[in-house]
């Protein structure tokens, strides 16, 4: 395997003295629950990051592909998301929804300038799960409906009504919450009956989400919830005109659409701020999480007046939603995004890469697509281009390949059978040369 050098960086990591991988991985098998997955065949143990660096417990530097798996939106301990944190720290840490603070409120007013239409009222939450649940929550409430109509291959959390919603079987669990879910025919033109070159594959797909309003639901629906780009599922991205097709079935069943912008907010698709904006729709709830923060526990519910006024009745709290700090961070990483102009760099670093990889998609044949927009993109590997047969095991040896050569990135997919690229959105053309060849070489070494 040859060497391919990082990009340089100024940032000298601080000497590792806690206890080695082998010591924390012992403790984590004893004292943690089971169910959490390891990447990589050796777990890899990070101890330091900064921008789109990081470093492990050996000292060894890797580009992250994944931003902590579509987290660290602006960069990895960025500078001015740690004042803002270590500012509001020193002076108070906590401060709960039952009381005033300055942080939360002027963080819901920039966040909501950010947003569509009517969408002006923010709630605050600690994660993506927590939001989604929430969003169901209002959108029953508001309706008066019960049914759900969300799409096969989609991931929406871990708690048990974002796994209703889940389709995703590697995620799913048998819950409760599943009455009164349908999950919808997914619009994934490389694997779905309608493909590429089907011009109307977005109508085509919707059909099916009336389909199911017809004959799987009282005929009255409570809402649909979908991904803007589908993110577990293998960074889907969806045909033009399904979610404005869809979005008229719904409302015409006297339901809300939920746009799950936790993966593809915030810039990173490049050509809009919100993912859903690239459908050229304007949704009634959206859920934001991971990249809001930039690694803090933080997520949103943005919605309407009307729909808001919904919690009005009942007493709704959160102990951590809106904390100071957090606010403080959220905000920050806004700023950041319009100072260094982050969106525009998604756009250009990742129009440069995805014509890269359709480049190799042309030198290797077990690259069945590549899709995506901005700095989310995927890499679908099949072991046949004709039969689309998943390329499982060879995913996963690209995914140790790249790590050996310093690019750590993630996989998706029903079958775990795609690349998901994701990475901090500060990164440089160097950055995206370096990932090139690593792609190359970790397919070549197949």
């Amino acid at each position: 395997m040859k060497n391919i050098p990082l990009p340089s960086t100024s940032h000298q990591p601080q000497k590792y003295t806690g206890p080695s991988a082998a010591e924390v991985l012992a403790l984590r098998k004893q004292f943690m629950n089971p169910g959490i997955f390891l990447y990589y065949k050796k777990p890899l143990m990070l101890v330091e990051g900064s921008m789109q660096y990081l470093w492990d417990d050996t000292g060894k530097r890797y580009l992250d592909g994944l931003g902590g798996i579509v987290t660290v939106s602006v960069g990895h301990c960025h500078p001015h998301v740690v004042a803002a944190a270590r500012k509001q720290s020193e002076i108070l840490q906590h401060s709960t929804t039952i009381y005033l603070h300055p942080n939360v409120a002027e963080y819901a007013q920039k966040l909501a300038s950010k947003m569509p239409g009517g969408l002006k009222i923010c709630y605050f939450v600690n994660s993506g799960s927590e939001a989604n649940d929430l969003a169901l929550l209002m959108a029953r409430l508001y309706t008066g409906n019960y049914d759900v109509i969300a799409l096969r291959n989609a991931y929406h959390g871990g708690n048990a009504s974002a796994m209703a919603v889940t389709s995703h079987s590697t995620w799913k669990f048998n819950v409760p919450h599943s009455f009164g879910v349908h999950h919808a025919l997914a619009p994934y033109p490389y694997r779905g009956p309608f493909g590429y070159d089907d011009a109307d594959a977005g109508k085509k797909y919707a059909d099916d989400v009336k389909s199911l309003i017809d004959y799987a639901t009282p005929g009255k629906v409570a809402a649909f919830i979908a991904e803007s780009i589908q993110g577990v599922g293998g960074f889907v991205e969806f045909p033009q005109g399904y979610l404005k097709h869809t979005y008229e079935h719904i409302r015409a069943a006297g339901g809300v659409c939920i746009a799950d912008e936790v993966q593809t907010g915030f810039g990173r698709t490049g050509t809009h701020f919100w993912g859903f904006e690239t459908q050229g729709v304007i949704p009634d709830i959206v859920t934001l999480a991971k990249g809001i923060g930039n690694g803090a526990p933080l997520g949103a519910v943005v919605t309407t007046p009307q729909i808001a006024a919904t919690l009005q009745g009942k007493t709704h709290f959160n102990t951590f939603g809106g904390n100071p700090v957090v606010s403080a961070m959220g905000k920050a990483v806004l700023e950041v995004i319009e100072k260094e102009k982050l969106q525009a760099n998604a756009l250009k670093i990742g129009g440069y890469i995805l014509a890269g990889l359709n480049k190799l998609k042309k030198k290797h044949k077990i690259i069945g697509d590549v899709r995506g927009k901005g700095l989310m993109l995927g890499i679908e590997m099949v072991k046949d281009r004709v039969t689309k047969e998943p390329a499982k095991a060879e995913c996963a040896q690209v995914l140790e390949t790249a790590r050996e050569l310093g690019l750590l990135i993630g996989k998706g997919g029903l079958w775990g059978q795609t690349i998901r690229f994701a990475p901090p959105m500060c990164i440089t053309q160097a950055d995206a040369d370096f990932l090139l060849e690593v792609f190359d070489e970790a397919f070549s070494s197949l």
